[in-house]
């Protein structure tokens, strides 16, 4: 049996078909709607774990690629959990009359937080409206009058008596003007007339007035100036007084009143909290009585000037309530899913206003809860990368979390501007993290960051495949049925269903597996719906979603045409045929994220005398990926074990990757570049119609590499379109076999002997295919098979080593 039919893979092997006559329905109509979760079993757990645990730094981070249903997992798992618990306090910030610059933060059960802002608002209503009737009764006009008519007679009575004095010393008390100010002044009378004292010294100076007697008149004035003086204060204290028994007697007049309002809210809210708040509103409202004097008589105007900012000088502000958190609308623990993770929408902010004198001003009524708040008690649910972008974000969190504590402030990146800062008082907080994000990013955050790996004790890894099992199968159509019901499409008949189900294989990337990337699966069942509509079919069946499938190939292989038009052009140098030396047909997968193709890559070896070993041009020039180095320093090793355990390597090989003018990465071409280097040294051509795949170890064993699918039907497309000849074909480690998953052109091909797949496990098995040459086996004493391609390479290197010592000598 010749190499090629030993190798040479069997059509029946190269795609995967489902045998529909194993399953009992004939369409998705018959299977009834999923409702778990399918296929992450693991990450299951592993949330379910989180959720349950009470203790700090349990808090959950998510992982998996892109569609497998992260969110929607989440999500039903957060409903089924058991949320039946205590429904968390709604939180008020109220005015701090000791700190104005630190409000306080009230804790009240879920749905008193609105009835207190309400009382509150009450209360100041009941005092703008009742205080200055009040004040205004008979009752209290009469004590007040009494109160003044004292005062007035105690005035009079002590003025009447210094006026006395004055008059009997000949003195005269005279209102002299100041300016705009009045203010009284001490004269004598001198002939019935009241004479200035300054005047009168003049006068004494230039003796028109006797000395002596305007000595004498200068003591008396002195006298009676420290009396009027004493008499002032007399006057002041009076006033005083006066004030003082005033404010006593409206606060005595009022006091019964605000009590009794006062009380009826404490019997409302017995919570201490509550009750020391309230003891200092009802002492600041006695103290500031006069803001109640005015009566309102447009109600209207009371509540407009009760919601009126500080600005426009609001004095009831603290006898307001700010309800940052209303629980009133629970029936259990919260679940908050952030979608916009910014500083502002997690942690919450402090408006600002701005005066129109230009001043930055706040107060506690502006202080506004964020998401965490929200979920206190309950869930959050957040995007890690978006949360980690967001600036401040991740370090508040952590914190949060880590003390189980937060204090609300604005994100401020301009704090100069700002002339007021509040400091909230700091509210305690018990809430589970669930973070979405990928395996790269929770890698990289466990590593760099301690803290991470104490507050987010909990991966749930989601896989982006699950076995290819009869359960699974059935839990997979049941998931069908409940995306067509859910978005009204058209039901799958039981070819439509193998179709998914053949696609779901392929995008797994193994026969063993199926897909759990769902979204993926959704779309593709929501574009076949659309064709088998518009072919005005009841069902999807089996060319629908392979015309859906074409279809989104076509919309997203325009890079992948014009590589192949660059082929067919010759402008990219590709033999499909003949033979050459040191010359090899590679496999390389390009990955666009949205859509992956394969194509060949024209990979050649130049080898000769010297002692540098191989050469990786890639890498000399910066274009090779240290995947790729490694597969190169192998290659280098391969060839001392297997044929310079007795002398030297003298060579100097370069391995280039041709018209490559990007980067080189992966170790999937290693056992090409084998291939080339050994051709190069045997002098042997290899088959261009032939392209090649795998990697290899040290021991010249191939291996297994990605991408295979889109690498056979890479270099079929090229030889399609120059015409298959029957010869030409591609090898693949013999592990890829159960990867295959072919389109059905490729199947019927070489159903029809026009393209071959060959499956190679060692190097010798694929150099003998390629050359046509045996390979050839070493003996006890380390000799080749006479003639054999390792016996050429073998003397090429003796040839070398020997040139090589005596170019030395």
């Amino acid at each position: 049996m010749s190499i090629e039919d030993q190798l040479r893979v069997s059509p029946d092997a190269l795609r995967f078909r489902f045998d529909g006559h194993q399953f009992p329905w004939n369409s998705t109509q018959e299977q009834p709607p999923c409702t778990t979760i399918i296929g992450q079993e693991r990450a299951l757990r592993a949330i379910r774990l989180g959720l349950e645990m009470k203790s700090i730094g349990y808090n959950v981070f998510v992982t998996g690629l892109s569609g497998t249903g992260k969110m929607t997992t989440i999500q039903s798992l957060l409903a089924e959990i058991d949320r039946s618990g205590r429904i968390p306090d709604d939180l008020c910030y109220v005015h701090n009359f000791r700190h104005p610059d630190s409000p306080r933060c009230l804790h009240l059960p879920a749905g008193h937080g609105k009835l207190l802002e309400k009382e509150m608002s009450r209360l100041v209503e009941y005092c703008l409206e009742h205080v200055p009737e009040i004040l205004e009764s008979d009752q209290f006009k009469k004590e007040l009058d009494g109160l003044l008519e004292r005062a007035h007679a105690r005035e009079k009575e002590l003025i009447r008596g210094f006026e006395k004095k004055v008059n009997e010393r000949s003195f005269a008390l005279v209102q002299v003007q100041y300016g705009t100010i009045q203010r009284p002044e001490l004269m004598p009378v001198i002939d019935d007339k009241p004479v200035a004292m300054a005047q009168l010294e003049q006068q004494a100076d230039q003796e028109e007035y006797p000395a002596a007697e305007f000595e004498r008149i200068k003591a008396v004035h002195k006298e009676l100036a420290q009396e009027m003086g004493e008499l002032s204060k007399q006057l002041k204290a009076l006033q005083k007084e006066v004030l003082e028994t005033q404010s006593s007697l409206v606060r005595g007049t009022v006091q019964p009143f605000i009590d009794e309002i006062i009380g009826e809210i404490r019997t409302r809210f017995p919570w201490e909290e509550v009750k020391e708040f309230l003891a200092d509103v009802q002492a600041d409202i006695l103290d500031r009585i006069e803001i109640f004097k005015e009566k309102q008589e447009d109600k209207s105007n009371i509540l407009s000037f009760l919601s009126a900012p500080k600005e426009s000088g609001n004095p009831y502000l603290p006898y307001m309530i700010n309800v940052i958190i209303d629980n009133s609308d629970l029936t259990g623990a919260p679940i908050i899913i952030e979608t916009v993770p910014s500083y502002r929408n997690i942690f919450g902010t402090i408006e600002k206003s701005v005066e129109r004198s230009g001043a930055i001003r706040t107060d506690f009524m502006q202080i506004r809860a964020g998401s965490l708040l929200r979920a206190n008690g309950g869930y959050l649910v957040l995007n890690a990368r978006d949360a980690l972008m967001e600036p401040e974000v991740y370090k508040n969190l952590k914190r949060a979390l880590k003390y189980n504590k937060m204090s609300i402030q604005s994100f401020d990146p301009y704090p100069l501007l700002a002339s007021f800062y509040l400091t909230p008082e700091p509210i305690d907080i018990d809430v589970k993290i669930v973070m979405i994000g990928d395996r790269e990013l929770y890698h990289m955050l466990y590593q760099l960051d301690e803290d991470f790996r104490k507050i987010f004790k909990i991966l749930a890894d989601f896989d982006s495949v699950m076995n290819n099992t009869t359960a699974n199968i059935n839990c997979f159509i049941s998931l069908m049925s409940k995306i067509i019901d859910e978005e009204d499409l058209l039901h799958f008949d039981r070819e439509g269903i193998l179709a998914v189900l053949e696609q779901a294989v392929r995008m797994a990337g193994r026969r063993t597996k199926l897909t759990t990337r769902f979204s993926d699966v959704a779309d593709l069942m929501r574009e076949a719906s659309h064709w088998a509509g518009r072919d005005h079919q009841p069902q999807v069946s089996r060319k629908h979603v392979e015309k859906a499938y074409q279809e989104r190939v076509f919309r997203s292989n325009l890079p992948e045409e014009k590589l192949q038009e660059l082929i067919e052009d010759g402008i990219i140098l590709i033999d499909s045929d003949g033979r050459r030396v040191g010359q090899v047909n590679g496999l390389s997968v390009y990955q666009l994220g949205y859509y992956s193709f394969g194509k060949p890559s024209r990979i050649t070896a130049e080898v000769s005398v010297g002692d540098d070993g191989v050469i990786n041009i890639e890498r000399e020039v910066g274009l090779s990926g240290m995947t790729h180095d490694k597969g190169v320093f192998i290659i280098s090793h391969l060839l001392r074990s297997r044929y310079t355990t007795d002398k030297p390597l003298s060579m100097n090989a370069s391995i280039c990757f041709e018209q490559s003018y990007g980067g080189v990465d992966g170790d999937s071409a290693s056992s090409t570049e084998v291939y080339a280097l050994l051709s190069a040294l045997s002098n042997l051509p290899l088959r261009q119609d032939l392209a090649v795949t795998g990697s290899v170890n040290q021991k010249g064993m191939i291996q297994p590499v990605g991408g295979i699918n889109e690498k056979i039907e890479g270099f079929f497309d090229i030889c399609a379109a120059r015409g298959l000849t029957g010869t030409q074909g591609v090898l693949i480690p013999v592990q890829n076999v159960e990867d295959l998953m072919l389109r059905e052109p490729i199947v019927n091909a070489v159903r029809e002997a026009k393209f071959h797949i060959y499956a190679v496990a060692t190097v010798d098995e694929g150099i003998e295919l390629l050359t046509g040459v045996v390979a050839g086996e070493a003996d006890a004493q380390g000799n080749w098979t006479a003639g054999s391609v390792n016996d050429r390479v073998n003397r090429r290197l003796q040839e070398f080593a020997d040139t090589l010592k005596q170019y030395k000598q």
